[in-house]
């Protein structure tokens, strides 16, 4: 125990060393300095190298609570990891079949728009053709009505013919007579 009593006067002077000069992080010698003496010795000041392993110090229960929770922490990050991996595993399986689902749609969409086009050729060909068949119809009555026209004016020169051949018929008879 006389050694014991030593170490804390010189903790006690070392606290007050470290009350009195302004706040600041520990250094790395006092850490260590700090860790030793944990390590060393427990809460009842017995070298921890002279007990058996049956450690029951507060120092023995704070190291086992501390890997407790480090256990935990990990053990709840590697779920957090696991949960993750899961939803993002589930998320891509979701985009994946959105992605099949919309290249699905696009080849309908493609499908549906070369109907479409080709009814519009068929429209635009009956409409050419229906274009060309107007004009060879407009084209076909205009040479009736011009043959009608032509059956007409031959009509009338028959007419004309016929009655000019009766007049010189007629004319000849006058001639004819006179001249007897």
């Amino acid at each position: 125990m006389s050694t014991y009593y030593p170490r804390t006067k010189d903790l006690t002077r070392t606290r007050k060393s470290v009350t009195e000069s302004p706040p600041s992080s520990p250094s790395a010698t006092d850490k260590n300095y700090r860790h030793e003496r944990l390590s060393r010795y427990d809460s009842s000041g017995e070298s921890a190298t002279e007990k058996p392993m049956g450690r029951t110090s507060s120092y023995t229960r704070r190291e086992t609570r501390l890997a407790a929770l480090n256990k935990q922490e990990q053990d709840s990050t590697s779920k957090d990891y696991k949960k993750m991996y899961a939803e993002a595993l589930h998320e891509n399986e979701r985009l994946k079949s959105r992605l099949q689902d919309s290249k699905q749609e696009l080849v309908n969409i493609r499908s549906q728009l070369e109907k479409v086009t080709k009814r519009q050729d068929r429209i635009s060909e009956r409409s050419t053709a229906l274009d060309s068949e107007k004009k060879e119809k407009q084209a076909l009555e205009k040479r009736v009505s011009n043959m009608e026209e032509e059956i007409k004016m031959l009509t009338e020169l028959k007419s004309d013919n016929q009655r000019l051949k009766d007049e010189n018929g007629a004319l000849i008879r006058v001639i004819s007579k006179l001249s007897k």
